[in-house]
Formats: C-alpha cells, sequence, structure tokens
C-alpha cells in the first residue's frame, strides 16, 4: 500500500505511514480472535481497545506540531482501509475518533488544545466522540454558551473522554461545534441494530450544560489554529476521507472472502460457482471495487496538489470528493449484495461474510454518502446550480 508522493512544505506526508500500517497488520489475528465476540456483547474488549490505541491509529488525524502524524489525505484512505479489512466495526470506531479528535486539535484555539492535548507524542491527550449532524441548541452566555440537546449514533464513544456535538445558535446564527467531557452527558444504553454491533454508537443527551468559548468552534469553518493545509478542507471533507477508505476495505474483504469460499465449493456437485454468471458477477464487482479505488484515490491526490500550491478546494473538487465516497460506498454494497448471494446459505450462518455484510449495510446509512449528498452532487456537475458552494452536507447558493 504505497503511496507514491513526496514530503514537501506544504501538505504533510508523514513518515509514520508505513510503520503503522505494519502495525496494524501485525493486529489481525487479535481482531479476528475477537470479532465475534465483539459482535454479541456490543463492544470491543479492552485488550483491543488498549492494542488499537498503542497502535497509533488514533492519532493519525491530529496535527503534527501538537504530537500527532498528520497524514495526509491518501494516507488516512489507505490506512482505513487496511484496518476496516481486518475488522469493519473496530475500522469505524477508529476512524470516527481519530477524525473527531484530530479536527478538534486543529480547530480549537490554544487555552483548549493545552487542556485537551498536553502531550500527544506521550499518549496523554483527550479521544473525542460525538455526533455533528443533528444540532442541539446552544444558547449564547457570558462567556460562552448552553448547550441542549439528543444526538445519536456517537460512535466510540465508550472509548472516549470527551463529547463532540453539533449545536445551532439562534442568536448568533452559527452552527457550532462544542466540546465537553463525557461525564457531563447523560448516555442512553440503546444500541440495538443490525451491523456495526461492536461500536456501541449509543445515543447521549446533555441538559444546560456550560461549555466556554474557548471549547467551541464553527461547524463549517476551514480556519485551523494548528496543522498544516489538510485542515483546509473542513469537516464534511475529513469527514469522506475516512468513510472512502472504510467503504474499500470492507468491500474487499468481503470480495476476497467470496474467492476463499469458490476455492473450497468448486468441482463439487451442481456447485453454482462453477457457472458462467458467477464468473462474470466476480469479474463486475471486481472492476467496480478496484475503480471505485483507483478514482478515489485520483481525486484526492488532484486535492492534495491543491492543497500543497496553497490553494483553496473549487466546487469541483468538493463535488468530486463528496461523489467518490458515495461511489466507493455504492460499490461496497453491490460488492456485499453478489458475495451474499453466491455465498449461499453460507452467508446465513455465523462467521466473516455474514458479519461484514451486516457491518457494510449498517455503514451504508450513513447521512455522508445519503441520496441528499449525490443529488447535490448531480445538481452541481449537471450545470444547474454553477454558483452554488459547499456548505457542509449541502449546497448554498
Amino acid at each position: 500500500m504505497t503511496i507514491g508522493i513526496t514530503a514537501t512544505s506544504g501538505l504533510h506526508i508523514s513518515d509514520e505511514f508505513s510503520p503503522l500500517l505494519q502495525r496494524l497488520a501485525d493486529l489481525g489475528p487479535l481482531l479476528a480472535e475477537n470479532a465475534d465476540r465483539s459482535d454479541e456483547t456490543g463492544q470491543l474488549p479492552e485488550k483491543v481497545i488498549q492494542a488499537l490505541r498503542e497502535s497509533g491509529v488514533l492519532k493519525i488525524g491530529i496535527p503534527r506540531e501538537l504530537g500527532g502524524y498528520e497524514f495526509s489525505p491518501r494516507q488516512q484512505i489507505e490506512t482505513i482501509t487496511q484496518l476496516s479489512y481486518l475488522d469493519a466495526s473496530a475500522a469505524w470506531v477508529c476512524m470516527v475518533l481519530q477524525m473527531v479528535t484530530g479536527t478538534t486539535a486543529a480547530y480549537l484555539g490554544g487555552t483548549s488544545v493545552r487542556d485537551l492535548f498536553p502531550d500527544v507524542a506521550g499518549d496523554r491527550f483527550a479521544v473525542i466522540a460525538g455526533q455533528g449532524t443533528k444540532p442541539g441548541t446552544a444558547i449564547r452566555v457570558d462567556g460562552g454558551y448552553r448547550l441542549s440537546g439528543h444526538w445519536q449514533f456517537a460512535s466510540g464513544i465508550a472509548l472516549a473522554s470527551h463529547l463532540h456535538s453539533a449545536a445551532w445558535c439562534e442568536e448568533t446564527g452559527q452552527a457550532l461545534i462544542c466540546t465537553f467531557p463525557r461525564e457531563q452527558a447523560t448516555l442512553i444504553d440503546n444500541w440495538d441494530v443490525l451491523g456495526l454491533r461492536s461500536t456501541a454508537s449509543i445515543d447521549y443527551t446533555c441538559d444546560d450544560v456550560f461549555i466556554p468559548d474557548t471549547h467551541v468552534f464553527e461547524a463549517a469553518t476551514m480556519r485551523a489554529h494548528h496543522g498544516g493545509a489538510l485542515y483546509r478542507i473542513g469537516l464534511a471533507n475529513m469527514s469522506g476521507i475516512s468513510h472512502t477508505g472504510w467503504a474499500i476495505g470492507v468491500g474487499r474483504r468481503l470480495l476476497d472472502e467470496l474467492k476463499a469460499l469458490a476455492a473450497k465449493k468448486t468441482g463439487s456437485p451442481n456447485a453454482s460457482i462453477d457457472t458462467q454468471q458467477f464468473f462474470a458477477d466476480y469479474a463486475n464487482a471486481e472492476s467496480k471495487l478496484r475503480s471505485a479505488q483507483a478514482w478515489a484515490l485520483e481525486v484526492w491526490g488532484a486535492i492534495e496538489a491543491t492543497l500543497e500550491r496553497g490553494e483553496p478546494l473549487d466546487t469541483e473538487q468538493e463535488t468530486l470528493a463528496r461523489l467518490t465516497l458515495n461511489n466507493a460506498t455504492s460499490s461496497a454494497h453491490e460488492v456485499g449484495r453478489l458475495a451474499y448471494k453466491w455465498a449461499g446459505t453460507s452467508a446465513l450462518r455465523r462467521g466473516v461474510i455474514q458479519r461484514f455484510f451486516r457491518d457494510l449495510h449498517a455503514g451504508t446509512q450513513h447521512i455522508t454518502s445519503g441520496p441528499g449528498v449525490l443529488q447535490n452532487c448531480g445538481k452541481w456537475l449537471s450545470g444547474l446550480a454553477p454558483d452554488a458552494r459547499w456548505s457542509f452536507l449541502g449546497l448554498e447558493s
């Protein structure tokens, strides 16, 4: 998984990329050994959590100047691709935590960073989960805000020390991201879902919690207080990087599992995989997945070049970034459908194909690759909204 790019003074290309990939590969047996149990209990076991944290994967989005790795977009995509290939749920938790933690470190100022990220290199930093798409309410008060709301799908909250929560402030007309200690929230044990079960992405609420100004930033900001060119792409695009890698990794694992199953079944009486239709379907699945991965890396490579030049992304680049995520997700979804179809009854029983199939179908429901985003991409690309610009997940004229 080597990326052919060279470090420069602009966009940071981390030397930790290859070593981290090796550390994650070494965790493969541990993740496989605990995957079914994690799925049953609805949470990652402590030994898996500790191993993931010690690997350094939660540092890939934290600015280098604070002691993090500050991986480039393509480095992040390939890292999450590898981890999701090993375990879709563990990767989902890590991709959310690293993105939320890293962007919080980038977009908050000095006072809060000293509080939350005292020694990243020494593994002393806040791990931040939460929800940033359905806002609560922030009321402006002296020195900060009073925050109230109910947030869903807080992936990684069991591992988090702090929460990142979107809120709308009517007085200022701003969408905000508020960061506060997890113990100030009420956690709701309501995680009963089809897939991604071991992510424990429960709901939480808070009522009239004071958030100081130092721990608040605008949701749509592209101005970073810490870190390099990477953070000029904003929260929505940072989220899209990881989700793209996750979809590709899960799709690849399902396709490889189907290949291994076909090798076992071939030659047996009436084997469905010994048919021309299976051959064609498998070829199409390979084509879709490889094309999605190649296009995603092409689009993000062009974005990296723009960031390297010190320029902002244009609307076409932001549109294509969102569209490559949608394409990767839909391509992985098609791979999952074919894997389930051709695995036959093997896919019904507890095992890797069943678990990855369920995790994939949970992941495809995420708002960042939903139909609304796809429709907005088509609206701009078709020339019917030439003056529109992206604001988080929507187009605004």
